[in-house]
């Protein structure tokens, strides 16, 4: 099976690079949108080539990636890394919002214990009021 490195779907260039543990994965992830491909939306069996814009959603982080090469196999990290590189407005957008997140979590303490029976019953009381 000799594919031509030319033509490499996006689910599976996702998957090569190492940006979802599985294609299906990737799929999952281009289908809801979490994929803009030179800004715009594409589709699952889009070819990626060298030079495109890739924007890809990973939990809380945005992630903006050139891509540099093609590879249809996944391989070790250190050489899914060399086949896009991360845009610098990328890398310090995602260090904002970490830090953002980092302050904004030393004010959330967890709670002591579990919430008693009276305490329940308004969580599901304040709950109700919401819908």
């Amino acid at each position: 099976m000799n594919q031509a490195v030319e033509d490499i779907r996006l689910d599976k260039w996702l998957w090569a690079a190492r940006f979802f543990k599985t294609r299906s994965l990737a799929k999952a992830a281009i289908e809801n949108g979490k994929v803009r491909y030179d800004g715009q939306r594409p589709k699952v069996s889009r070819n990626v080539e060298v030079g495109a814009l890739l924007e890809v959603a990973q939990g809380w982080d945005l992630r903006e990636v050139r891509v540099l090469e093609l590879s249809a196999q996944r391989g070790p990290a250190s050489r899914a890394q060399q086949l896009y590189e991360e845009t610098q407005r990328s890398i310090q957008r995602r260090e904002q919002e970490t830090e953002k997140r980092r302050l904004a979590g030393t004010a959330l303490q967890a709670p002591e214990h579990r919430p008693d029976k009276k305490s329940r019953r308004q969580i599901h009381r304040f709950k109700r009021q919401e819908n």
